[in-house]
C-alpha cells in the first residue's frame, strides 16, 4: 500500500502507548480532524468505557467499537484516528483498518510501559484485578495483533510532539 498523508492515519498499540495524546499532536501538525474511537463511544453511550465493560460486558463494548470504527472509516474523513488497544482483536475490524487507513503501530516496551502503569490501570477495565504477571501476559499476547500495520514507531520516553514528528517522517 502506498502511504499518503492525504488519507486516514490510524494509531494502534497497547493501552497506555499514547495513542490519544500522539494522535492529537499529529492531527494538529497535519491539519486533520482527530477521532478517538473510545471517546466517541463514551459520548454516545453517556458513560465511561469502564462502565460499559462493567454493565454490558466486553463483547458488547467490542461490538460498539467495531461499529464506530467501521462508520468512521467509511465516512472518508481524512483524519487521524485512535483506536483502543483491543480493537485489532477483531480480525474484521483490523482488516478494514488496514484497507481504509495507514495503520501506525505505537510500540512501547514493557519497561517503558511499567513506568506509566500507575497512570494507566485505573482507566483500563481490562486490567482491573490483574497482577503484573497477568498484564505482562496480555501485553505479550497483544503483540501478535499489533504485528498487522503499515508502519511502526517506538514511543518509549517520547513526548507526543516527538512521536508525532517520527510518524510524519515514516509516512
Amino acid at each position: 500500500m502506498a502511504t499518503s498523508i492525504d488519507e486516514n492515519i490510524l494509531l494502534t498499540g497497547f493501552m497506555g502507548s499514547g495513542k490519544t495524546m500522539i494522535g492529537e499532536a499529529l492531527a494538529k501538525k497535519l491539519n486533520k480532524p482527530f477521532a478517538d474511537i473510545d471517546k466517541i463511544i463514551e459520548n454516545k453511550e453517556g458513560m465511561p468505557i469502564k462502565d460499559i465493560f462493567k454493565n454490558e460486558g466486553e463483547a458488547a463494548f467490542r461490538a460498539k467499537e467495531k461499529k464506530e470504527i467501521t462508520d468512521y472509516l467509511h465516512a472518508d474523513n481524512n483524519a487521524v484516528i485512535s483506536v483502543g488497544g483491543g480493537a485489532f482483536l477483531q480480525e474484521e475490524t483490523r482488516d478494514l483498518c488496514l484497507q481504509k487507513a495507514t495503520v501506525v503501530f505505537l510500540h512501547i516496551s514493557w519497561d517503558a510501559w511499567l513506568d506509566r502503569m500507575d497512570m494507566i490501570v485505573a482507566t483500563r477495565p481490562v486490567l482491573h484485578g490483574k497482577t503484573i504477571s497477568d498484564i505482562y501476559k496480555l501485553y505479550e499476547e497483544r503483540q501478535a495483533i499489533y504485528a498487522h500495520h503499515h508502519h511502526s514507531i517506538t514511543v518509549d520516553y517520547l513526548d507526543a510532539e516527538e512521536a508525532s514528528d517520527k510518524i510524519i517522517e515514516v509516512i
